[in-house]
């Protein structure tokens, strides 16, 4: 995520733009949005929380994503 870019969500159609820096090693190569569904991105967060409070699942499954 860029810290100076807020996430945008869309109430009518359910998209959510989360806006990305993608860096290779310690080089920005540039910016793009992450568009996800409200479906997906409840998902994401959920799998992330997941991995960052309880350790990645054993095994991890595609079931794990929803």
């Amino acid at each position: 995520m860029r810290p100076d870019a807020p996430s945008t969500g869309d109430s009518e159609t359910g998209e959510v733009r989360v806006p990305l820096e993608l860096w290779t090693v310690d080089r920005s190569q540039g910016h793009c949005d992450l568009v996800l569904s409200r479906a997906e991105a409840k998902a994401l967060q959920a799998c992330l929380t997941l991995l960052t409070t309880r350790g990645v699942p054993s095994p991890l499954r595609a079931e794990a994503f929803g």
